[in-house]
């Protein structure tokens, strides 16, 4: 059973350790792993509004965005209705520094509907 569990954090340092070199990528090199866009809701947008200034202070060209602290627990989430599906939330994703602005400014539109979800398109951000 040690070994399992030495292997399982060797496996999360270097995951860990992969993501902050991508991270540090060079500002010339356009992001490979940043997503294009981002399925969130109004629980997980007031999050990230909150954590703004966290993810701005970020000295890389590559931001990873965690809500996973943000999200609901022990609380049932109502059954989407059959005729509308609603897409399941990203509480962890990585996006430039250029998406996150985007992002912040497209969350704090007026009348914005994010409930059940809804999709950001982050491609048109740079």
């Amino acid at each position: 059973m040690k070994n399992s569990v030495f292997s399982w954090r060797g496996t999360v340092a270097g995951l860990a350790g992969g993501l902050l070199l991508i991270a540090n990528a060079s500002a010339d090199e356009a992001c490979g792993l940043c997503v294009k866009q981002i399925v969130t809701n109004s629980e997980l947008a007031t999050c990230f509004l909150d954590q703004y200034d966290q993810f701005a202070k970020s000295g890389s060209d590559a931001v990873i965005v965690d809500l996973s602290n943000c999200a609901s627990r022990g609380v049932v989430e109502a059954l989407p209705s059959p005729n509308k599906g609603a897409a399941e939330p990203d509480v962890q994703f990585m996006i430039s520094r250029l998406q996150l602005e985007c992002l912040k400014r497209k969350l704090e539109t007026p009348g914005i509907v994010l409930d059940p979800s809804a999709t950001i398109e982050l491609d048109s951000c740079g």
